[in-house]
Formats: structure tokens, sequence, C-alpha cells
């Protein structure tokens, strides 16, 4: 995190983590990143991440989806605003949805300068490796930093098959290599690596020269991300196997539930310290 003082020592001013500054760390201490879809979980957050990315993950995790696929731009500057204003020092990251960026650049553009304006984020998030390195470049030649995301590409589940591991085969290995290499030089100031064989994070990492935010790839990489429900236990639905549980707050979620319930059918909530004008008991 960056702590940059106004003035003289006294006051000191947080402030967030910028793109430069995020771009430079490439190869020096790990960049810790994770999701965040409201403000409270981004105010929890803050303080122990360098950048909080509002994925379009939101469409499986809050919304019951069985995929990203229905997430709507108009969801994502929902969200993607809650989180800016839940957060002081990382950097926020908004993906752009299935269907708001493929058809052009111009396109890509509008939706991105729509996301920016109207949630405050830092940067954009967009899939796809070689055939979107035209609109990557489109886009930070106009303002705007991108973050691109390579591998397994959760809007192309339908393409895929599924949501399994990518580069298995030395073509697909080597095609995912190139994806993210291409889009490194059209101008991403990082690229997110999903689903891939760790020897494919060891070969991308040491290729390209903006950092590497791993999901799924390995540790060599020069950051990580995960879904903040999934290492908190709040998501059930199915755990990925690069999925590490540091809690497991949906069960406590449920056990307080259990107790609440059980209180009011028993009368025993609210009790006196919990009533405005409690009545006095008479004779």
């Amino acid at each position: 995190m960056s702590v940059h003082a106004s003035g003289s020592n006294e006051g000191a001013v947080l402030k967030r983590l910028s793109v430069p500054e995020f771009a430079a760390r490439k190869g020096k201490e790990p960049l810790v990143c994770l999701t965040a879809y409201t403000m409270p979980m981004a105010q929890r957050l803050d303080s122990h991440v360098d950048l909080l990315m509002v994925g379009d993950s939101l469409g499986m995790v809050l919304y019951g989806f069985d995929t990203t696929l229905p997430v709507t731009l108009d969801m994502m500057i929902q969200h993607g605003a809650a989180v800016v204003r839940g957060s002081k020092t990382s950097m926020v990251v908004v993906d752009m949805p299935f269907g708001s960026y493929q058809e052009s650049p111009e396109q890509a553009f509008r939706s991105a300068a729509r996301i920016m304006k109207e949630t405050g984020c830092q940067a954009v998030k967009l899939e796809g490796g070689r055939e979107m390195a035209d609109t990557v470049a489109f886009l930070a030649k106009r303002g705007v930093p991108v973050m691109g995301h390579v591998g397994l590409t959760p809007q192309s589940v339908n393409t895929l098959g599924g949501f399994r591991a990518r580069g298995r085969g030395d073509q697909e290995a080597a095609a995912i290599v190139a994806d993210a290499v291409a889009v490194a030089e059209a101008g991403a100031f990082s690229v997110v690596l999903e689903g891939v064989m760790e020897q494919i994070a060891q070969a991308v990492t040491a290729r390209v020269a903006v950092p590497v935010i791993g999901i799924g790839a390995s540790s060599i990489c020069d950051g990580q991300v995960l879904v903040a429900e999934d290492i908190l236990g709040l998501f059930s639905s199915f755990k990925p196997r690069f999925v590490k549980r540091y809690a497991e707050l949906g069960n406590a979620i449920e056990e307080a539930a259990e107790r609440y319930a059980e209180e009011v059918r028993a009368r025993s909530f609210p009790g006196p310290e919990h009533i405005f004008g409690a009545m006095k008991k008479h004779g």
C-alpha cells in the first residue's frame, strides 16, 4: 500500500495504489489480490490487499447464475462503485462483462469509459489473448488502463467446453503463452493467468514484462487472486482445486441464524436490553 504525506509528515493521507506502482512490482514482493463485490467486503479487505477485483464472477457468487455470461454492464458498474466507496488504498479493477467489448474496439472503449466514469475505478479487465490485442491497444492509447486475462477464460466457457485447466498439450500451452505476450505487448499493465499447468505459468511470468497474477497457476507468478467468498467459505456450490479455505464463515452464519431462530421462537429475544421503553411490571 502507498501512504503519501501531504505537506509535512503530520496528517499523512492514504492514497490508492496506482497502475504504474502496481506494474512496477513485476518480479518483486508478490501482489495480493482478492475479489470484492460489495462495500462492506471492500472495507474489510482493503487494508490487506494491493488490488480489489470486481469480477464478473459475482454473477455466480452473488446471483446464482451457472456462468458469468448473464452479467450486465450495469451490474458491474453498480458493484464497482460500491467497492470503490468501501475502499481507500487498494487499486480497484472492474471486469468488462461478456458482450460489452468483443464486438469492436470502439464498443470496448464506450463500455470502459462508462465503467471508469461511473465507478471511479483505476482500471478494467477483459478476457482474451491475441484476438483482443488490438482492443487492448485501442483502450490503452485512449487512457484506459487494461488488465488482461488469458488461460481459462470463463466468458468462453461454451467454446472451451467447460471450466477445465488449460494447456495440457504442447499446442495449447504455446497458444496461451503467445496470448499473454500479445496482450502485454499491446499495452496491458498486468495479465491474469487462470487455470493453467505450472510450466505455462513459469513460461508466461518469464516472458512478459508486466505482473502476472495467477489463479490456479502457481506461486511463481508475480501475485495471486482468489474469490473472497471462496477463501472465506461463503460460497459452497463448488470448490475449485486451486482454492484454499482460510475460514468457514458459511457455517458460522448458519449457526448464528439457528440460535436467533431458537430465541425468537422461545420469546427470549428481544430481551429487556433490546427494547425501547419497556413496560413496567405491576403487582
